[in-house]
């Protein structure tokens, strides 16, 4: 008896001497003063340390190398002095919260940045910061999971745009949460490649040349954002199996959301409104469009480079000058289920059932002219061309392929769309 005994205590207490190794160290908080050096805390400091920073001006160029937390107390500043990158991660698991983080270096070449998340630096988190005169505010590069959130990032204001760097670049993730940024003032607010499985929720993104910029990224979702104020809303370039809804594109100079060779995806509930082209779809197919609001654009839809086999449900298109700008080689139907509503729709619904009795049709013979030949456009109003455009209506061989509703709905499916009347790029109108 006392033998056994003897043994299970023997392998009991090796059983529990290795649960304790496996045990991390209990962390330890280590306070930086103003004066003291924030890179000197880091090298004392172990795994899963919390380095508490307090209020001050810090002139630094940090090193994470070790799992740790950087916190700011009373939102201190520290300052890369305009060299480097101010704050280099590559090590996983660190978080950075409640700093302002500014004067990264201005080397293109180099990706200098406010923070810049090396290869490696997975599960990062950075939230509740200020990235502000940064080349690119965040360089996230073979970095998975990461967790960007609740931060305000401004560029080089005073640099021009090309010379500028994004906001959050992402290169070669996947995982990636981008939640509740505010973004402004960079080349191009949030670009991502070749980067896969991320949410993108919440963000503002204004004053840049794009508020978002695809490339070669799959099964992201892009949910709740506003980009408003560039000179592109939302570009999907070159992707597939994007869910994109519930955003707000507005006021921007160029396009509200560019779908260019893009495929399988999901365009829903979005808000297109005041751009000069509310929708760019280039080379676009097997992708749903349903329950858009395209509102007072120049153009609402430009549709080009055979973007076929498209599900165009329950949009509505209101108050845009050109409804739809298309030219191809055969007509295009849209609403083959339950249709859209158009607010130039010019037919009618003798049995009250909320649908026209008449197709409706995007464009006609002149309106194809008129894109060829834009002199044309100071002869609309003559009665030679009203002429042309009743003759093509009543001879189909003349008849222009167009865009081809079969079941226009008679009313808008949302009753809020006049909140989002004349939302213009300053000076477009």
């Amino acid at each position: 008896m006392r033998a056994l005994l003897t043994r299970i205590l023997r392998h009991g207490g090796l059983a529990v001497l290795a649960l304790l190794c496996a045990l991390p160290a209990w962390a330890a908080t280590r306070a930086v003063a103003p004066g003291e050096s924030i890179q000197a805390a880091i090298e004392r400091a172990e795994s899963g340390d919390i380095i508490e920073v307090a209020h001050g001006y810090y002139t630094e160029n940090l090193l994470i190398a070790k799992p740790l937390t950087l916190r700011g107390v009373n939102r201190p500043t520290l300052s890369g002095g305009q060299k480097g990158d101010t704050i280099r991660v590559t090590a996983p698991d660190v978080v950075i919260d409640g700093m302002i983080v500014r004067d990264s270096g201005d080397d293109l070449g180099a990706q200098n940045a406010g923070i810049y998340l090396w290869p490696g630096a997975h599960r990062a988190v950075v939230r509740n910061c200020d990235l502000t005169y940064n080349l690119f505010g965040l360089w996230i590069e073979k970095a998975n999971d990461v967790t960007i959130e609740h931060n305000v990032i401004t560029g080089k204001r005073d640099y021009r745009s090309a010379s500028r760097g994004n906001g959050i670049q992402l290169y070669n993730t996947t995982g990636a949460r981008i939640i509740d940024n505010r973004i402004s003032f960079v080349r191009d607010a949030i670009y991502v490649d070749v980067s896969h499985h991320a949410v993108f929720r919440g963000n503002r993104m204004h004053h840049s040349r794009y508020g978002t910029h695809y490339m070669n990224s799959y099964y992201n979702l892009w949910e709740d954002n506003d980009v408003y104020l560039n000179r592109g809303g939302l570009a999907l370039m070159e992707v597939r199996d994007q869910t994109v809804r519930n955003n707000r594109a507005w006021g921007n100079s160029d396009h509200g959301i560019m779908l260019r060779t893009i495929q399988d995806s999901v365009i829903e509930n979005n808000v297109v409104a005041g751009n000069n082209r509310g929708f760019f779809i280039y080379d676009a197919e097997y992708n749903t469009l349903r329950g858009n609001r395209v509102i007072d654009n120049t153009v609402g839809v430009h549709l080009s480079a055979g973007s076929k086999n498209n599900k165009v449900e329950d949009n509505d298109f209101i108050s845009n000058r050109e409804q739809v700008r298309y030219v191809g080689a055969k007509d295009e139907l849209w609403g083959i289920k339950d249709g859209n509503h158009w607010s130039n729709y010019l037919g009618w619904d003798r049995n009250g059932d909320g649908l026209g009795d008449v197709p409706y049709e995007a464009n006609d013979i002149v309106d194809r002219l008129s894109w060829q030949h834009p002199m044309l456009k100071l002869l609309l109003n003559s009665p030679a061309v009203q002429t042309l455009r009743l003759v093509g209506q009543q001879f189909p061989l003349l008849r222009a392929p167009s865009v081809v509703d079969p079941k226009p709905h008679m009313q808008p499916k949302n009753n809020n769309w006049r909140e989002w009347l004349g939302r213009y790029f300053p000076g477009s109108r």
